[in-house]
């Protein structure tokens, strides 16, 4: 076990690290930003006029994309479900706005190269996480993304000598649900109490202080400000930021 030393928190007997993916070690804005386009742009190519209130649910805006909206936080289901209540607005049944939601997304997804290379790794993340292995503590990535998504991701960047468990949201619950980084945890085989979560949303802060863990690390690296994280135990905008000792 180490100590932790970030800012001016320090956190005592930390034996394992868990990792966000989308904003905290993939710098996936802009891929996100072209899915969401892409997503609701085939749904209105079936349902016209749903483009702007689609774009609108999904947290983009021109060049932007909200860092607490649904796009950037939400997994794969939750963006189907909203995007079918949209559909469903329009007169379709429940149903078939699902079906309409699921197959223009699935089309969405076809349409970029494999999900691990379409986002860069932020630079100086690769240097931090051999570092990190090198002192003996373990990590994992908890994402909101499928298993599959994040293992893409650490092949296509060759992470897998450094990331112990990969872990996304297959099973029904999503984040903010604990049991999600409990389940982290229990596969590590240590207590929460000993384990970190770094994440740049408000669910990875909240299941994570919900799980009892012994510490809260919110990350935006693009922002001078992030006032969406401000209940994490400090925030910082660089993975470089976090020592041991």
């Amino acid at each position: 076990m180490v100590n932790v030393i970030c800012k001016e928190k320090i956190f005592k007997n930390i034996e394992a690290i868990i990792f966000d993916k989308d904003g905290t070690l993939a710098d996936s804005e802009s891929f996100l930003r072209e899915l969401a386009l892409k997503r609701a742009r085939l749904i209105d190519a079936q349902i016209p006029g749903i483009y702007e209130p689609l774009l609108m649910a999904f947290g983009v805006e021109n060049d932007y994309l909200n860092p607490t909206g649904l796009m950037a936080v939400g997994s794969n289901r939750e963006n189907q479900i909203v995007a079918a209540g949209y559909i469903a607005e329009t007169g379709k049944s429940w149903f078939e706005a699902l079906s309409i939601a699921s197959e223009s997304f699935n089309n969405a997804e076809k349409s970029f190269p494999i999900r691990g290379k379409t986002s860069p790794i932020f630079a100086g993340s690769l240097e931090v996480l051999q570092f990190l292995k090198q002192k003996g503590l373990k990590m994992a990535i908890l994402s909101a993304d499928t298993t599959k998504g994040v293992k893409e991701f650490v092949e296509n960047h060759q992470l897998s000598d450094y990331i112990d468990l990969i872990m996304g949201v297959d099973t029904g619950l999503f984040k903010p649900d604990p049991r999600l980084f409990l389940q982290a945890c229990d596969k590590m085989n240590v207590k929460p109490e000993n384990t970190l979560m770094i994440g740049d949303s408000q669910g990875d802060i909240a299941m994570a202080k919900n799980a009892k863990a012994g510490g809260v690390i919110g990350i935006c690296w693009k922002y001078p400000e992030a006032p969406h994280l401000n209940t994490a135990d400090v925030v910082i905008s660089d993975l470089a930021d976090l020592q041991l000792s």
